[in-house]
């Protein structure tokens, strides 16, 4: 039997590194994306470089990245059963206070990112005959915090639920499921360990997630195939309404 192969963004660090090593584990094939070589081999050395692990470095915002990614994992591995868009930015300012760049950036890495590698890997995947993807999103997209400006990830985080669903209609019938997780804030390298206690409020159960929960909920959705079109979040509470 032939092993299945993940496609996972982001793959060099934090929630994204987590995922590699969990598909591992599962007996995947693992095609890893981060924009940084260095970042990547380092994660590959970290894990023992092993034979079923491919590593493509490029910003997954640029269409020939999305393009390098689908081919080498079609060559290499012959299949795409799972795409993971976990790569992804967060910019938290003021409405007014937000620059071009900010904007550019969000938009680049949180739509182009999932845009270009998404439609390549659904093409496969619709002449196979199956497939999943799966997109990191935010809890925080549908249901905004007080103190927590976050328009940016309402616009492109909350885009990426809706196109979820919408994706999720679309292939239903090929054979094609598309789901998201929405974490809430989860406690990885980009959160200093000073600012966890603060963090940790914003969350009805008092607690930050681990990376764990996400990787425990992508895992129960690559396994849930009566599933499609779900948000599911993994937030402590937070979308349950207001506290």
């Amino acid at each position: 039997m032939n092993r299945k192969t993940v496609i996972i963004t982001g793959a060099s660090s934090g929630i994204g590194l987590a995922l590699v090593k969990a598909y591992l584990l599962q007996g995947f094939n693992v095609v890893g994306n981060a924009r940084s070589a260095e970042g990547l081999q380092a994660a590959a050395t970290s894990l023992g470089n092993p034979a079923n692990l491919l590593l493509v470095a490029g910003d997954i915002a640029d269409p020939d990245t999305a393009e390098r990614v689908i081919s080498e994992s079609m060559q290499h591995f012959g299949q795409i059963d799972t795409l993971i868009n976990n790569a992804g930015i967060f910019t938290s300012k003021a409405f007014t206070q937000f620059s071009v760049e900010d904007w550019q950036n969000n938009i680049n890495t949180n739509l182009a990112g999932f845009f270009h590698i998404s439609q390549r890997a659904i093409d496969k995947m619709e002449q196979r005959g199956s497939g999943h993807l799966i997109q990191i999103t935010t809890s925080i997209a549908d249901q905004p915090i007080n103190g927590v400006p976050s328009v940016l990830a309402s616009l492109t985080k909350g885009g990426l639920n809706a196109a979820t669903k919408s994706l999720a209609i679309e292939y239903a019938s090929r054979n094609i499921r598309v789901n998201a997780v929405a974490p809430g804030i989860i406690k990885t390298p980009m959160h200093p360990e000073e600012t966890h206690s603060t963090l940790a409020a914003l969350h009805p159960v008092g607690r930050m997630g681990e990376i764990q929960d996400i990787v425990d909920a992508v895992l129960f959705l690559d396994k849930a195939t009566f599933v499609t079109g779900e948000i599911l979040y993994v937030d402590g509470g937070q979308a349950a309404g207001h506290w």
